[in-house]
């Protein structure tokens, strides 16, 4: 008898072990971010636009195609495009950023980004990349040319500086 409660406590145990999560869905579509808070929901930080009123305009952005200023300190330029400069990004969990470099070394700091993953497109030139691990501490670098794509894990320190032309770096591993 003793055996009998404990098999069935066993599978107890086991039917009730097993775990399932997920992101739930959102409650809307969307929510159109709007600096005015008449007539508008509060969520997430940002007010929401009625959604009967929204409009195309809502999720677009011009101008990534023209290139920032590189003539600072560091030799770039991040043009971020977040729910600030885009309503529809608003509850979302993304944004968007145009990087550019100066031709002769331009650099973007050793920086960190807490609660998003990175990923890097190249689309002209040439940058070396990396970022740091937390435990055990390890460097990952990598040169990128045009057409190659780097990921920067969620809370990183990492960096990207602009090579005019390739040259030998020391692996560091």
């Amino acid at each position: 008898m003793k055996s009998f409660h404990f098999l069935a406590l066993l599978s107890l145990a086991l039917a009730f072990s097993f775990a399932s999560a997920f992101d739930p869905s959102p409650l809307q579509d969307f929510c159109v971010a709007i600096p005015e808070p008449k007539n508008a929901v509060f969520v997430n930080g940002k007010f929401c636009k009625n959604p009967n009123l929204t409009v195309a305009e809502d999720f677009f952005f011009p101008g990534l195609n023209v290139p920032g200023n590189t003539g600072n300190r560091v030799g770039s330029n991040v043009t971020l495009v977040n729910v600030d400069k885009l309503f529809g990004l608003n509850t979302l969990g993304i944004s968007l950023a145009r990087l550019d470099f100066a031709p002769d070394g331009g650099l973007n700091p050793p920086h960190t980004h807490p609660r998003a993953t990175e990923i890097l497109v190249v689309v002209e030139g040439t940058l070396y990349v990396g970022f740091v691990t937390s435990n055990p501490n390890r460097l990952f670098t990598k040169i990128l040319y045009p057409g190659d794509v780097f990921v920067f894990p969620i809370g990183l320190i990492h960096f990207q500086f602009n090579m005019q032309r390739p040259m030998q770096l020391p692996l560091l591993v």
